[in-house]
Formats: C-alpha cells, sequence, structure tokens
C-alpha cells in the first residue's frame, strides 16, 4: 500500500553530474560570498573565533580539543544554514541583509501552527542526533589510540610525535580509515539534507533519506566534494583558524548549488 510519504519522497528526483562539478559549486559559493558581503563573513569569523577559543582553552588536552572541533565539524552543515538562506535570498532577487538570517527562523517559526509537530523539530533533532554520532567518534577514536599507541597520549603534540609521525607502525593509517569508515554515513546524511529542510517542508526522515540517495546516485562526485571540503577546513585552520574566515562561507554558499544541481524538489512543498 502507497502511502502519502512514498509519494511525496519518490517525486524528488536525483541527477548525477560531472565529476568536476564541485568545483563549478565553489565558484558559485565564491561569488556568493562576495555578493553577500559582511554578513557572509560573519559566519566564518564566528567559526574562526570559536576554533581560537577552544585551540587555546585545551591545547594541552588532545581528547578535549578533538572531540570540540569533532562536533563542529558534524553539525557545521546545520550551523551553516544561514548561508543556505542567503544564497537562496540571491537566487530569488532578494535584497541582500541581516535581515535575511534574522527572516528565515522568523519565517520557520510562523510558518509552523503546531511547534509540537515532527518537521517543527526537524533540525533540533538532526542536530542532536549529529552529537551523539560526534560523541561516538571521539570515544572510539579514543579507545583505538589507547589501545595501539606505545605510550599515553595526553595532548596535541604527542599525537604528533607518536602517531602521525611514528616511524614504525600503521596506527595513524588504521585512525584515518576509521574515521572515514564513521565519517561517511555522517555525510551522506547531512550534506543536503540540512538544505532540503530549510526550503522545503518535509520531516527529517524524508531529507535524509533524500540526501542518501543523491550519494548513493552519485558516488564518485559526492567522494570529491567531501574530500574538497575537508580539504579546505584543513587549510582554514592551520593558518592560526583564519583561513575559516573565507572558507566556510564559499563552503556553505556552495553546498547550497550542490543541492540545487543534484536534487529536483520542485513537486515537494516550499518553505
Amino acid at each position: 500500500m502507497t502511502t502519502a510519504f512514498d509519494e511525496q519522497y519518490k517525486s524528488a528526483s536525483v541527477k548525477t553530474m560531472d565529476v568536476l562539478r564541485p568545483f563549478t559549486w565553489l565558484r558559485m559559493g565564491w561569488h556568493d560570498m562576495l555578493r553577500c558581503g559582511w554578513v557572509s563573513y560573519l559566519h566564518g569569523i564566528l567559526f574562526a573565533l570559536f576554533g581560537g577559543l577552544v585551540f587555546f582553552l585545551a591545547r594541552e588536552r588532545f581528547w578535549l580539543l578533538a572531540g570540540a572541533f569533532t562536533g563542529v565539524l558534524i553539525i557545521a552543515p546545520i550551523m551553516a544554514t544561514s548561508l543556505y538562506a542567503l544564497s537562496r535570498a540571491l537566487e530569488r532577487g532578494e535584497p541582500i541583509s541581516f535581515n535575511v538570517v534574522v527572516n528565515t527562523w522568523n519565517q520557520w517559526q510562523k510558518s509552523h501552527t503546531n511547534k509540537l509537530g515532527d518537521d517543527y523539530w526537524c533540525l533540533i533533532r538532526l542536530g542532536i542526533l549529529l552529537a551523539f554520532a560526534a560523541t561516538g567518534w571521539v570515544l572510539t577514536s579514543a579507545a583505538f589510540i589507547t589501545l595501539m599507541a606505545q605510550t599515553p597520549i595526553n595532548t596535541p603534540a604527542e599525537f604528533v610525535q607518536h602517531i602521525i609521525l611514528a616511524k614504525q607502525g600503521w596506527v595513524f593509517e588504521l585512525w584515518l580509515a576509521l574515521g572515514g569508515v564513521m565519517a561517511a554515513p555522517i555525510f551522506a546524511s547531512t550534506v543536503l539534507s540540512v538544505p532540503v529542510l530549510l526550503d522545503c517542508k518535509v520531516n527529517m526522515f524524508q531529507a535524509i533519506l533524500l540526501s542518501w540517495r543523491t550519494v548513493m546516485g552519485n558516488p564518485l562526485i559526492m567522494g570529491v566534494w567531501a574530500a574538497i571540503i575537508m580539504f579546505a577546513i584543513f587549510l582554514g585552520s592551520v593558518f592560526a583558524f583564519l583561513g575559516l574566515i573565507v572558507a566556510i562561507p564559499v563552503l556553505g554558499h556552495a553546498s547550497w548549488y550542490a543541492y540545487r544541481d543534484l536534487v529536483d524538489t520542485t513537486k515537494w512543498p516550499k518553505r
């Protein structure tokens, strides 16, 4: 028996793109960042300030530092919701100001008469789900390093010396592989689900399923996109986090165009 959920879910089609298409998303994201100006840069500044603060407070506590940064990376798609809204406003020809960010959340409130409904809390539920995923990764990572490392790891310097720069063993490579295995389903669940939730009146499960369908239908291009995201955040972080001032806005705006390119949700009700 076909349900309304099935009919709505099937009405969204997934498109395939060239493997180099992510670089077009980056170019479009760069242009959006320049057009949005300080409103866009503000997101990157906040990320950079938070990164610097966390590093300063936890620089001698490796697992606290790793946990904080892992959590930020995982919930970053939700934190970048305002950047998606700015790109949508540009797409619609609307004037850009901080009011776009404020109005996005105000309209979210006003469009839900039933505050106990499933779709009203979908972003919060997704954030909680991702927070649990981040906690699981940090605990798993800590257990793995504790078991495999020849010496206790307590600080970032010790991790670099005894894990990354170790002359013998494959602990670092295995740790990266483990991280990739655990990160893949998280990426598949979030890469498009948050833009979908912003744009369409659907619940969390519909958005996540559509995100998974897109990744499964475009595994190579989404793998390239995941690598670009990680590389950009890494480069943005190594230079005292100042690079995040640009990297975060560009990636956020570009993610909106990834959603627009890969998914056709014209038959889904809009917010």
